[in-house]
């Protein structure tokens, strides 16, 4: 894939045993899974529109990508994520990273950054992972030189999706399926492309079907 508020864990011990605690309905057990699933996130739905919202008014177009992206695509918070996957043109990545230093944000050093490709991290254990584009003669992003033939396709940057009941910016969802592909794969990523493959009426890639068995 052209691929956090500052609780780090949840203390399982501050909720009694199910035989211990008094009947709850159906709606108060989903609000504690709900409860439950932001606290453990890292990057919360509040921080990553909070980020893109501001980066609009600055000018910076940014496309939601990853796990963040999925969710976008699907209108809700469907599991914690670690960090904000995001793509963004190479013209806006000074304005970028002088926005986000002004939150704290500085480089995570990593053996694999790249000038088109770097993490960026607070202090509160969010990260975003940058992917920079530039735009050629038919609208598609390269990624990377262009010797390499990585691209985000003028077709995967015309996604739009909803985070926090607010339209952004996000990779297609056809593509989105695409791009979960060409690594290990985990239970995470079925459930995220059996989710869009349902939503969107996508076929499930091939290369999911042992997750069905």
């Amino acid at each position: 894939m052209c691929a956090s508020s500052g609780l780090n864990e949840t203390s399982w011990e501050a909720f009694p045993a199910e035989s211990k605690s008094p009947p709850v309905s159906e709606r108060a057990r989903e609000s504690q899974k709900i409860a439950a699933l932001l606290v453990k996130s890292a990057m919360n739905s509040t921080d990553v529109f909070d980020l893109y919202a501001t980066l609009e008014k600055l000018g910076v177009e940014i496309w939601i990508d990853g796990g963040w992206g999925v969710d976008a695509l699907l209108g809700e918070q469907t599991r914690a994520h670690k960090d904000l996957d995001i793509a963004t043109q190479q013209k806006d990545v000074p304005m970028l990273r002088q926005f986000l230093q002004t939150r704290g944000y500085r480089d995570i050093k990593l053996e694999d950054a790249k000038a088109w490709n770097f993490v960026l991290g607070d202090e509160n254990g969010r990260e975003i992972d940058v992917h920079v584009i530039v735009f050629d003669d038919k609208g598609d992003g390269l990624y990377g030189p262009a010797e390499k033939g990585e691209m985000y396709p003028a077709a995967s940057l015309t996604g739009k999706g909803e985070i926090e009941g607010r339209t952004v910016r996000c990779i297609s969802p056809e593509w989105m399926v695409k791009f979960h592909s060409g690594y290990q794969l985990k239970e995470k990523d079925f459930r995220d492309v059996s989710a869009l493959c349902k939503k969107f009426g996508i076929d499930l890639p091939a290369v999911y079907e042992p997750f069905t068995k």
